[in-house]
């Protein structure tokens, strides 16, 4: 299936300008910087090893991949005898650098696109004979200029001024014969000459010194020109799975193959360009939802596509439900076909329900990874799942304690497929192990430690809020998904961080879910860092009746009274107990350990 060997670097560049070596069309781009380019350079002229390159022998008739030129190759016009599978990025930066007479298009470390020639510094190499350090990069108008761009540090716009300032185009180094160190040598004999005929034999003899002595570099390009490579050959019989495979295991460009990238590579010999399928899936998913422009969608990636129609094949088939990597790379172009649809239609319905559960943009989402069982939910169940009230029942169960138990925290494929199989069940009425309901717990003191958004619990904890019909303290507007995403809605201290401080309140309560709440962007600023009783009486003095102030602070499970007064501690726990029930009532379960010592010792109290 696999054949080994060295081949000529030289006949493999060849190869390339003649489009006999090309790349399948499902290879990603050419990525390396000027730094990689220089670094690839230095590893060739100093014969170093750069490991072997991969092949795939076209012309398998079971097997017909699309295929591209590399880059900066415009000969090519004919099919190729090989593609590459591996090597794509050491071979195109060699072939633009030191075989190409165009500039190379690449960039900086930082991004920026620019334009070079690659030449290598002799006076610099016989000085240290490290050609990494000798490889001087050169814009593309063959100048090098300083103070602010207004003068020519080096110029090397004519082959004269090359001979002169002893700066050698690599972009020569594989021509045969190589007419630029033919013509270095012209060059400097002829100065010696004139030198000698105008009595200046030291400088004369320097210039012949130059004709002897570039005999290394002669060396040089002849033992580059030399260069074998390893080559990997797969023959063009080889299966579509050992293809993928190899795909999966290469990984010599620092970057490795995405499970996407692998099913492109299998989809390919149906003539189907999965990348533009993608592109439309992907709109769909991510796009508005009716009116309003929200990114709650906008996490779901190429890969977790073909993961959730993986997940849906399985299930639906009569296979075993699964979706572990080799799963996903064994995804039939059939099935892929076949199911698409009702996945897109599954993920449509997963979004309305994240809105209905008042978790409205990407930020707020306690879990991404969540959205891929809820999309095989919904496409095997349908839309009855949310008009059934018993069967969304069911869903939201498993949705929050998926959240408040924090349960997609580690290896998630195994939860998946628990997950699908589990929910579907009680969903259709058949008898379900619930694994995940039943391992899932929230523990009261959890609550302490939700300090920032970065976990589940505390973005779920939070949502529950906003599902609490919560009302903003100034305007009244409930928060719905409207006001949030225009009005700039995010979560803001209850008592002030500033207020907190100076009182010497300890930040693990202060800064905890407990005394956090959503508020919009101009609420908070009206409020600033003021102690809870001044800024209640400010909004009471902006003519909002007391009653309704009141109304709008206890829809976030605040008890008004206490916040009026100031009580911080009271109030502390106070709306803990308050978060703790709505917590029980979203999980369908109670906490257990609301009166325990631990507890107890926590908060100075029980919460139960």
């Amino acid at each position: 299936m696999a054949k080994s060997f060295g081949y000529s670097l030289k006949d493999i560049l060849r190869n390339i300008d003649k489009g006999d070596i090309q790349l399948p069309e499902f290879q990603r781009n050419w990525t390396w910087d000027d730094n990689r380019i220089q670094a690839i350079l230095a590893t060739l002229l100093q014969g170093y090893p750069m490991g072997a390159i991969m092949l795939l022998e076209c012309g398998y008739s079971e097997i017909s991949f699309k295929f591209r030129p590399i880059e900066g190759v415009s000969t090519a016009n004919n099919d190729p005898q090989n593609l590459i599978l591996d090597g794509q990025q050491r071979m195109t930066s060699i072939y633009c650098a030191a075989y190409s007479k165009n500039p190379v298009l690449t960039k900086t470390e930082k991004g920026k696109e620019i334009k070079r020639y690659y030449y290598l510094n002799l006076c610099k190499y016989e000085e240290t004979n490290d050609a990494f350090e000798s490889i001087l990069s050169v814009p593309d108008n063959r100048q090098i200029r300083k103070n602010f761009n207004r003068d020519i540090e080096l110029d090397l716009t004519t082959p004269e001024l090359e001979y002169q300032n002893k700066m050698f185009p690599l972009n020569t180094l594989f021509e045969n014969n190589n007419a630029w160190i033919s013509d270095y040598k012209t060059y400097h004999t002829g100065l010696a000459k004139q030198c000698f005929q105008s009595d200046k034999s030291d400088e004369g003899q320097k210039h012949l010194d130059e004709v002897t002595n570039i005999s290394y570099l002669e060396r040089l390009v002849t033992n580059t020109q030399n260069y074998n490579l390893p080559v990997i050959s797969l023959e063009k019989e080889t299966p579509r799975e050992a293809i993928c495979k190899v795909f999966e295991n290469v990984n010599t460009g620092g970057i490795s193959l995405t499970v996407f990238e692998l099913v492109t590579a299998s989809f390919a010999m149906h003539n189907f360009n999965l990348r533009e399928d993608w592109e439309i899936c992907r709109q769909k998913i991510q796009g508005k939802q009716g009116t309003l422009d929200t990114d709650i969608m906008s996490s779901v990636n190429e890969s977790d596509f073909l993961t959730a129609i993986t997940l849906y094949t399985t299930y639906t088939s009569s296979k075993t439900t699964t979706c572990k990597k080799k799963d996903v790379l064994s995804l039939s172009f059939a099935d892929y076909q076949k199911n698409k649809e009702k996945v897109l239609k599954g993920f449509d319905l997963a979004c309305k329900f994240l809105l209905s559960q008042c978790i409205f943009r990407e930020k707020d989402l306690p879990y991404t990874t969540q959205i891929i069982p809820l999309a095989v939910i919904f496409a095997v169940c349908g839309e009855n799942v949310q008009m059934n009230p018993v069967k969304k029942d069911i869903l939201e169960k498993w949705f929050w304690n998926v959240i408040l138990g924090e349960m997609y925290g580690g290896p998630i494929e195994t939860r998946f497929v628990n997950d699908v199989e589990d929910v579907i069940n009680a969903i259709e009425g058949k008898e379900s192990q619930n694994r995940t309901i039943s391992n899932a717990n929230f523990s009261a003191i959890r609550l302490l430690s939700l300090q920032t958004r970065q976990s589940a619990a505390y973005k779920g904890v939070m949502a529950l809020i906003y599902l609490n019909q919560c009302q903003d303290l100034l305007t009244g507007d409930f928060m719905t998904i409207s006001n949030c995403i225009e009005g700039g809605t995010d979560i803001h201290h209850i008592f002030p961080e500033k207020y907190c401080k100076e009182q010497n309140l300890p930040s693990k309560k202060w800064n905890s879910i407990i005394n956090k709440t959503p508020l919009h962007f101009k609420t908070n600023r009206s409020l600033g860092g003021n102690r809870p009783s001044d800024y209640c009486n400010s909004l009471i003095d902006k003519e909002i009746p007391p009653e309704c102030l009141m109304q709008r602070v206890e829809s976030h499970l605040i008890d008004f009274d206490l916040l009026l007064s100031d009580d911080f501690d009271a109030f502390f726990i106070s709306r803990a107990r308050k978060l703790l029930e709505l917590i029980e009532k979203a999980m369908r379960k109670k906490i257990t350990d609301k009166d325990s010592e631990q507890t107890i010792q926590a908060y100075g109290t029980s919460l139960k």
